[in-house]
C-alpha cells in the first residue's frame, strides 16, 4: 500500500491532522496529470532544466506536521525537504555568479557574529559587500552548497516574478484587477482587488495567518482536495469575506503570495520554477540546484516552499540590490523594497513597513524573512547584504528577531562604506 503524502509545506503546517492528501502517482506523467487542464502546470515536467522531483515513498500526513517537529528534527529535515514534498528542481545557472573573497569585517562585527552563531541554531551566516564574501560561516553541520529552506523568504522571489511578468508584457499593469489573471475569482471578495493591493497585502479580505491555530486560515487553505480542473489555492481564497475595503487595510496573508504564484504562472504560461529558471536562477548566476516545492494542483507555492544554498540566497540579495537590469521594470526594487505600507508605528517598530512581499526597514534597507530566522537582509547605501540560515526554536518571536536586527545593524557598522 502506498503511503500517502501532502505536497504543501503549507499544509503539512496545519496541527489538525485533517489535511488533504493524494497518493503517490506512478510516473512523473501521472504527476502531471493531476494538473489543471490546459494549466502551465503541466508543461515540461520529465527533461530540461526543471524536472519534477517525487519524494520515494512518500510520507504521512503526520510526519510532515512541520510545526509540530521538535528542534532535532527541523534541524534534520530543514536541509533536505525534497526528501519529504513533491516539488520542482531548477538546475543551477551555466554561468554562476562568482563570489570572490574581500577584505574580512573588522575583529569586532566577526566576534559579535560568532557569539551569535554560538547559539547553536544558526546554519549560515553570509556578508556580502560590493558583490564580495567578508565573512561566510556555517553551523549545525551544515555547509557551502547545501541546501535550506526559505519559508517566507520565497515570497520576495515570488514577487520578483510577477516584476518580471510585468516587464515582459504578461501583466499589462499593476492597476489591473487580480480577477483578469485568475478568472476563478470573479464574484468573490478578490473581484475588485488590484494586483498592486495583493502584492502589498491591502486586499481587505479577512485572514487568519495564526500557526498555532489549527482553524486558521494558513492551517485550512490546503485541507480541501480540488475537483479536477480546479486550483487548489483559488478554490480556497474565493470563499473569504471582506473585511475591509480594498487598499485600505494590510494584513500578512501566506494566501495573497499563493494567490501572485497562481497569476504569474496563468500570465507567463509555465510553472514558477521554469519562469525562475529564466529571470532569477541565470540573471542572479546561482550556483547550486533549486528546489520549489507544490501543491495538489501542481503549482509551485508562492508564499513558501523553496530551498537553495546560502551563497545562493545572497546572489538573490545582490541580483537585488543591483536592480534586476533586464530582469524587472526599471526601479521595480526601488519600489518592491520601500514602505508601500507603513505600519511600524501602530507596531511600535517606528520605520518598519511593507513593500511589494519584501519586509521594510529603517534607512531605506529591505529584505525577506522566512520563520525559524530565514533571511536575506539589504543595505542599499552600502551596497551590503548579509543571508541567514538557521532552527530558531520558535516559528516567530519578536525577541528572536530582535537579536537579529541588533546583529544586522553590528554589521552594518563594522562593514562600513560602499566602494
Amino acid at each position: 500500500m502506498r503511503k500517502a503524502f501532502v505536497p504543501s509545506l503549507l499544509a503539512a503546517l496545519a496541527l489538525s491532522g485533517c489535511a488533504a492528501a493524494y497518493s503517490e502517482p506512478e510516473t512523473v506523467a501521472a504527476a502531471a496529470s493531476v494538473a489543471p487542464s490546459g494549466t502551465a502546470a503541466t508543461a515540461e515536467v520529465e527533461t530540461g532544466p526543471v524536472t519534477f522531483s517525487m519524494p520515494e515513498g512518500g510520507i504521512d500526513l503526520e510526519g510532515a506536521a512541520v510545526l509540530a517537529w521538535d528542534d532535532a528534527t527541523r534541524a534534520a529535515n530543514f536541509r533536505r525537504m525534497e526528501d519529504f514534498f513533491p516539488g520542482y528542481e531548477v538546475a543551477p545557472s551555466e554561468n554562476p555568479r562568482v563570489l570572490s573573497a574581500g577584505e574580512a569585517l573588522p575583529a569586532a562585527t566577526v566576534a559579535a557574529i560568532e557569539a551569535y552563531m554560538a547559539r547553536g541554531d544558526i546554519a549560515g551566516i553570509m556578508v556580502l559587500q560590493n558583490g564580495k564574501i567578508r565573512h561566510e560561516q556555517y553551523g549545525m553541520d551544515f555547509g557551502r552548497g547545501q541546501r535550506w529552506t526559505s519559508f517566507s523568504v520565497a515570497k520576495s522571489l515570488t514577487s520578483t516574478l510577477l516584476g518580471a511578468a510585468v516587464k515582459d508584457g504578461f501583466v499589462a499593469s499593476l492597476d489591473d484587477p487580480v480577477s483578469k489573471y485568475i478568472p476563478g475569482l470573479v464574484g468573490s471578495a478578490y473581484d475588485d482587488v488590484t494586483v498592486e493591493q495583493l502584492a502589498t497585502m491591502t486586499s481587505g479580505v479577512k485572514w487568519n495567518e495564526d500557526y498555532t491555530d489549527p482553524n486558521s486560515d494558513v492551517a485550512r487553505m490546503f485541507d480541501t482536495q480540488p475537483a479536477a480542473g480546479e486550483d487548489q489555492v483559488v478554490e480556497y481564497m474565493k470563499t473569504l469575506p471582506r473585511e475591509a475595503p480594498a487598499g485600505e487595510k494590510w494584513v500578512y496573508k501566506t494566501g495573497e503570495t499563493n494567490l501572485i504564484g497562481v497569476l504569474v504562472e496563468n500570465a507567463v504560461d509555465k510553472t514558477l520554477a521554469q519562469y525562475a529558471k529564466d529571470k532569477l536562477v541565470d540573471p542572479a548566476g546561482l550556483a547550486s540546484p533549486l528546489f520549489w516545492q507544490v501543491d495538489l494542483s501542481m503549482r509551485n507555492i508562492g508564499g513558501c516552499c523553496l530551498s537553495m544554498a546560502l551563497g545562493d540566497y545572497a546572489r538573490i540579495g545582490q541580483f537585488a540590490l543591483e536592480g534586476g537590469e533586464g530582469v524587472v521594470p526599471e526601479g521595480w526594487f526601488s519600489a518592491a523594497g520601500a514602505p508601500q505600507v507603513d505600519f511600524g508605528d501602530a507596531m511600535g517598530l517606528p520605520g518598519f513597513g511593507y513593500g511589494y512581499q519584501w519586509w521594510t526597514y529603517p534607512g531605506g534597507n529591505f529584505g525577506a524573512q522566512g520563520i525559524f530566522g530565514q533571511s536575506i537582509t539589504l543595505v542599499p547605501s552600502q551596497n551590503l547584504v548579509v543571508a541567514m540560515l538557521s532552527n530558531w526554536p520558535k516559528a516567530s518571536d519578536r525577541a528572536q528577531s530582535m537579536e537579529r536586527l541588533a546583529l544586522m545593524a553590528t554589521i552594518a557598522a563594522g562593514a562600513g562604506p560602499a566602494e
